[in-house]
């Protein structure tokens, strides 16, 4: 691990090399102290606490090439459609192995003084916001690959909604990882700010396209959301890369008084996958749901750590995550609400459910309280079951054959979160998405 470490302190000396003068700009002052942050805490292992159940050894193995410019690439806009979400909205950026691709995208008119673009522009306009922006992350807990990130930010998104404005169309965010002759990494930043009384809905998709290799990619975001008072924002994540490549994605969202965001993730592929979600209640009545679906399939690790935090009084949240586990595929759900002692009046509920389709399957599974005021209403549970013998007996007594029964038990289990998404299209996306999956 330690050579690894080592290696990507090298990429960051060709990195610095590749940003021209705007390695003069104090942002740059800001990645190189990240990396001395990186370079402190090294990779976690099984022996920390937050990672015990998730050995990221294959990844901090790997010798990862960071692309450090736009590199050719035979994409085109028909792989691009089918590749992912290709329904209804107003603006459609595409990364692709880490960089914004212009060609590929679909910029319209957002109009009313917003803003939508990638980061790279947005540094080039205004580094200083950019930079503050980025420091707002919390940072409660040592975090290796927010650190990486930090380090080597360069591109991503930058989307500013101003007080008032509401966004009609959905903005998806596509991020292409194309495989090559070696194993590469992608470090992305995306910075969201939705103002007053403003709206936006986001649709944050990773994907693979096959390209001239089969070595590993490494995903490496890092997405920050700000909601100002009475904002409300609906997230949605869905990752779904090739096998061979490891994700490890930082969603951070900041609520002010009486804002919404609604953050749903769905995580179906890769093979070691860690998603870790967390929210400050900052304001008064403000309102965050988490939900989240997962698939592990063959020996695939999905993790995901989620921290609630309430600061305010009057806030509410509600946390759903369900996972379908089958052969040796494994999931960790670490999930945590805290309860600041000005916190009174929480009304907060958080469950993990889990289905597993095979005696080898595992799930680890740690929900957690942590409540510090003394007028709350808390509650969190976890179970973990298999498929109704009666309920396949059923579909089997009506003519459907095994295999499909299991799979429309199976997907009706992870329906529930499904529901929750607000744009048809996408509800419909990502019923094919599960369906395939569950059909494999």
């Amino acid at each position: 691990m330690h050579s690894t470490t080592e290696s990507f302190q090298k990429n960051f000396a060709l990195f610095e090399h590749s940003l021209n003068g705007e390695s003069e700009l104090p942002l740059h002052q800001l990645r190189r102290r990240s990396l001395e942050r990186f370079s402190t805490l090294g990779f976690p292992t099984t022996r920390d606490e937050d990672w015990r159940f998730t050995n990221i050894a294959p990844l901090a193995a790997t010798q990862f090439r960071p692309i450090l410019v736009s590199e050719p690439h035979s994409i085109t806009p028909a792989q691009v459609a089918a590749a992912g979400y290709a329904g209804q909205s107003g603006q459609r950026l595409v990364f692709v192995n880490g960089h914004f691709a212009p060609g590929l995208s679909q910029l319209g008119e957002v109009g009313n003084g917003a803003t939508v673009s990638n980061l790279a522009a947005a540094i080039k306009a205004d580094a200083a916001a950019v930079e503050q922006f980025i420091e707002s992350l919390p940072a409660t807990k040592p975090d290796t690959f927010a650190a990486l990130n930090t380090a080597f930010i360069r591109d991503g998104v930058f989307i500013s909604v101003p007080s008032g404005i509401i966004i009609e169309q959905p903005i998806h965010l596509l991020f292409i990882g194309v495989a090559t002759s070696e194993a590469t990494v992608a470090h992305l930043r995306n910075l969201i700010s939705v103002g007053e009384n403003a709206q936006a809905t986001i649709i944050e998709e990773y994907v693979s396209i096959g390209g001239g290799g089969n070595h590993a990619t490494f995903t490496n975001p890092v997405t920050q959301i700000a909601a100002a008072p009475n904002a409300t924002v609906n997230h949605y994540r869905i990752q779904h890369e090739q096998e061979l490549g490891f994700h490890i994605g930082t969603f951070h969202a900041t609520l002010d008084r009486a804002s919404t965001v609604n953050s749903i993730t769905f995580t179906l592929g890769s093979a070691i996958v860690r998603n870790n979600t967390s929210a400050v209640l900052a304001g008064p009545g403000a309102h965050c749901t988490m939900d989240g679906v997962y698939l592990a399939n063959e020996t695939q690790l999905v993790d995901n750590h989620t921290t609630l935090d309430h600061a305010a009084p009057n806030c509410t949240s509600h946390e759903l995550y369900k996972g379908v586990l089958n052969d040796r595929g494994r999931g960790v759900f670490s999930g945590r609400i805290i309860v600041r002692q000005d916190a009174q009046k929480t009304d907060s509920k958080q469950s993990n459910r889990n289905l597993l389709l095979s005696d080898t399957a595992i799930i680890d599974s740690k929900p957690q309280l942590e409540i510090f005021a003394d007028d709350v209403k808390c509650t969190h549970g976890a179970t973990i079951g298999q498929l109704s013998d009666e309920s396949l007996f059923y579909l089997r007594a009506r003519g459907i054959g095994l295999a499909e029964a299991r799979a429309i038990l199976t997907y009706a289990f992870a329906e529930e979160v499904v529901e929750h998404i607000a744009i048809p299209e996408l509800r419909d996306y990502l019923e094919t998405l599960l369906n395939t999956r569950l059909e494999h």
